[in-house]
């Protein structure tokens, strides 16, 4: 992540700042980091408001770190049902064996998150 960074500002540098406005650079990456903070609180907002809507479960009792299975009382076919659910609403695939470790609303966050990165990173 850090060497993206340097990247978009090196490249910014050189094109949008030729005298090297370190204040411009400055404030331009405290932009960088808020925007990786709200797309990530957007994120875990969409996640717990699927896990709300799922029919099984007290929305009262959904927080980030609430388990699935300890907390939500979900079995495994419930938890399938709701990685369907993710891989729906954020249009990506999750396979088995990364499901498997999905346990609460942040880890789901997090691998959305870390998908979305290694796509940009592969379209990059």
């Amino acid at each position: 992540m850090l060497s993206t960074r340097n990247t978009i500002l090196r490249h910014l540098r050189v094109r949008v700042f030729p005298t090297q406005d370190v204040n411009a650079l400055n404030r331009l990456s405290r932009q960088l980091c808020t925007f990786k903070s709200t797309s990530h609180d957007q994120i875990m907002t969409q996640v717990i408001g699927l896990v709300k809507k799922f029919d099984k479960i007290d929305a009262t009792k959904v927080t980030e770190a609430a388990d699935f299975q300890k907390d939500l009382c979900l079995d495994s076919l419930d938890r399938v049902e709701l990685v369907m659910a993710f891989e729906q609403e954020f249009s990506i695939e999750i396979p088995d064996e990364k499901a498997d470790r999905l346990t609460c609303c942040a880890d789901v966050a997090k691998y959305i998150i870390s998908e979305a990165q290694q796509k940009n990173i592969e379209n990059s």
